[in-house]
């Protein structure tokens, strides 16, 4: 599981010293933690599993820090936009591979062919069963945008 190998991370960080690594891994794990508690009020979750919400929540994380990159270099704060750079790369070790733009439409087209969809009706299903599959493993709009054009 994702948050046992966090955890580990976190301990060997810890030996090692290793300051932005730590920081960077409880961060993660804090937002896990809090994703958790909100769940627990509002049902949020609606039965992922725990691995499936971690991955979500990493790219979220990286996400974010692709955006302050940007907005940190706009301002010239490049020890700042270096810093996120650094949390990206620490935060990227514990997703899996990254599908290629190919790897992703040739994906596409698999799930709307198994699915049967026929029109822009069906993107919704079509969707979820990719995100249920390939949680974490690949860019959901680019995805969303090869589904829209085979659809319509």
């Amino acid at each position: 599981m994702l948050r046992e190998e966090l955890t580990i991370a976190m301990k060997e960080a810890m030996k090692n010293k290793d300051k932005r690594r730590l920081t960077t891994i409880r961060l993660i794990l804090a937002a896990i933690k809090d994703r958790e508690i909100a769940s627990r009020t509002d049902k949020s979750n609606n039965g992922q599993n725990e691995d499936a919400l971690v991955l979500e929540i990493l790219t979220k994380m990286i996400k974010q820090r692709k955006d302050s990159v940007v907005i940190y270099e706009e301002a010239g704060r490049l020890e700042l936009a270096q810093q996120e750079l650094e949390e990206m790369k620490i935060i990227s070790e514990f997703q899996p591979r990254q599908m290629s733009d190919d790897e992703i439409e040739t994906t596409v087209m698999n799930v709307i062919k198994t699915n049967e969809a026929s029109g822009l009706k069906d993107i919704g299903k079509v969707m979820a069963t990719l995100k249920d599959d390939y949680a974490g493993q690949m860019d959901f709009s680019k995805a969303s945008a090869v589904a829209r054009s085979a659809l319509s």
